[in-house]
């Protein structure tokens, strides 16, 4: 039973959804914070490269984001109306999706990764090694995007447990492996860790989706269309997000390879904290999604005040920890003292934008719930044109160094927090 049938919303709906999906989003960045913990050991070097490696990986494959999100909204309504049947189809056609455009992502990071790699670290040595790393992680991209579709489906039908098993059951091994493959192969063994955890995940998705649906498996281009058609936007989102990230670690880059490592370090843990914060904006995107399905869009603000609520606690909290422990934790991840220098600063900044993310990724997750892509779209993109990059590339104008790529994404946060919030009082979302 959808929890909307009740026309009310509790704590325990909405952390009974989140901390799965808790589960879910950390699980992936511990794993990346293991793999940069184990690479830095190494040196400074290969610790450049994996983030020149990963931050070009992560742009490529989080385009397709909407395939986790679009088509958690789309099965929420569905569910919502009490079609699960027909929520459950939508994950079979986002799978599709998944496959055909993972492979074509493949070929082209496996004929661009030299590319790619010289153009964001500026360095010939540091390039050839992320080019390495790249095109064994290239392998994995199809099955990164079918575990997308299948978060998707699963959030959409209100389960968020499955994929924290399936999620568990490769990073697991995968962690293991990390630091035996990277001793025995260096740099390259990490991305062959990467795949292993990757295959197995992606694998117990495609059973789970055997087992549920119950209607035909041939791709329906009809819906795969209405798919892309919604994701067009989110794909844009999330270019904006690119654009804003590439651009950080390209200006990094160009500070030296103490910045660009320091860069690295910081990304890692700020892509951690989103999305331990994202868990309660997945809860709010399913039980939103649902409650508007079932045409009740009290409901749906009912479930927005309480996760932004229940998010800014959260957001306190985690920004307290890493203020307080701020010294304990970089230590983990580099001894360098020119790395430790070049993060000393950003990392206030990065606390301050923990606060402030309480609010924005619970709302975004509201929006996302509604389907309001196309504010969500502009919203970011005016971020990007109008906050991040004037900031970002005045930072490298005038040798601000790494504080003043950070400060470039600060005001990226600030613009999109005034949107979103303005958005959200508006109830516009609710009638999309």
């Amino acid at each position: 039973m959808s929890p909307t049938a009740t026309n009310t919303v509790t704590a325990r709906q909405i952390f009974g959804l989140a901390f799965p999906a808790l589960g879910v989003l950390a699980a992936m960045p511990l794993y990346l914070l293991l793999d940069t913990a184990v690479v830095g050991r190494l040196g400074g070097f290969e610790l450049a490269a994996l983030g020149a490696a990963t931050t070009i990986q992560a742009q490529i494959t989080t385009q397709l984001t909407f395939l986790s999100y679009g088509t958690t909204a789309r099965a929420s309504r569905l569910f919502g109306a009490g079609k699960k049947k027909e929520a459950i189809a939508e994950g079979v056609q986002a799978t599709w999706v998944a496959i055909f455009v993972g492979l074509l992502i493949s070929c082209i990071m496996l004929a661009g990764a030299p590319l790619f790699s010289f153009w964001l670290s500026g360095n010939k040595e540091v390039a050839q090694a992320a080019a390495q790393w790249l095109r064994v992680a290239a392998i994995a991209v199809p099955l990164v995007l079918i575990v997308m579709a299948g978060n998707g489906w699963l959030r959409g039908i209100q389960n968020t447990r499955l994929p924290l098993y399936f999620t568990l059951a490769g990073v697991i091994p995968g962690a293991i492996l990390i630091p035996v493959l990277v001793s025995h192969f260096g740099l390259i063994g990490s991305a062959w860790a990467n795949v292993v955890a990757e295959s197995i995940t992606a694998s117990l998705f495609l059973i789970a989706l055997f087992k549920n649906h119950q209607g035909p498996w041939r791709p329906q281009w009809t819906v795969m269309r209405q798919q892309l058609t919604m994701g067009r936007d989110l794909i844009l989102r999330s270019l904006s997000f690119q654009v804003a990230f590439i651009s950080a670690a390209a200006v990094a880059a160009r500070f030296g390879t103490a910045s660009l490592a320091g860069h690295q370090i910081l990304l890692q843990l700020w892509n951690f904290i989103t999305l331990v914060l994202d868990s309660l904006a997945i809860a709010a995107q399913t039980l939103t999604g649902a409650a508007l399905g079932a045409k009740s869009a009290q409901v749906a603000r009912t479930v927005g005040l309480k996760v932004i609520g229940y998010s800014m606690v959260f957001a306190v909290a985690l920004g307290v920890i890493f203020a307080l422990f701020q010294q304990q934790i970089s230590r983990i991840f580099s001894t360098d003292a020119q790395v430790l220098d070049a993060i000393a600063t950003p990392w206030w900044i990065m606390v301050l934008m923990i606060v402030l993310g309480g609010i924005v990724f619970a709302i975004d997750g509201v929006l996302l719930g509604a389907s309001d892509a196309v504010f969500l779209r502009n919203a970011s993109i005016a971020a990007v044109l109008l906050g991040f990059l004037p900031g970002v590339w005045i930072a490298y104008a005038i040798g601000a160094g790494l504080t003043g790529v950070w400060c470039g994404l600060l005001a990226f946060i600030l613009i999109r927090l005034v949107a979103v919030v303005i958005r959200f009082q508006s109830m516009k979302w609710a009638r999309t």
